[in-house]
């Protein structure tokens, strides 16, 4: 539980007081690291879905009062947090997860780890964006942010779960 807290304060404070001023407008103005995600997609997979979600709203609440962003951040992580027991019982091995399983690329496999990163990466920034624009007007430019930004978070989440996630045994 201390973990967690710990994980929470430092993802969010990454995102707020690091993230937020090495790219202000984004990259090329097209794509944002939404790096707070990966606190919620590396929970431990035996995570009960309410405290998914308190912690979801937790983290999108914070990230709506450094951002003044009326609620745009908790509407998405929200809906991240509700999908991701969906997803992980989509992506279940033929084996099932242990109870100690977490989210690790090292312990999943790449092709494992690359699909649940991307969907649920995609629901969130979908989510996000449209909400944030409030409707479907230029929808182009909307797909073009959400793509970009699925690329760009990804790839971030991606190193940090390669530098900061033990490797450890392959179970499967």
């Amino acid at each position: 539980m201390i973990i967690e807290l710990l994980r929470f304060v430092l993802y969010a404070f990454v995102q707020v007081f690091i993230i937020s001023h090495i790219t202000p407008t984004g990259l090329f103005g097209l794509g944002w690291c939404f790096l707070y995600l990966g606190f919620l997609l590396f929970l431990p997979i035996a995570t009960p879905i309410v405290v998914q979600l308190l912690l979801g709203f937790a983290m999108g609440i914070t990230m709506d009062v450094f951002f003044d962003s009326g609620g745009v951040h908790a509407v998405a992580t929200v809906l991240v947090a509700y999908l991701r027991p969906w997803v992980l019982r989509l992506l279940t091995p033929r084996d099932g997860y242990d109870s100690s399983d977490s989210v690790n690329i090292h312990r999943m496999g790449w092709q494992w780890f690359g699909v649940y990163l991307v969907l649920l990466l995609a629901i969130h920034h979908t989510a996000f964006f449209f909400v944030e624009l409030g409707g479907f007007r230029t929808i182009g430019l909307t797909l073009g942010k959400i793509f970009v930004s699925v690329l760009f978070t990804g790839l971030v989440l991606l190193i940090i779960q390669l530098v900061f996630f033990p490797a450890g045994r392959r179970s499967r």
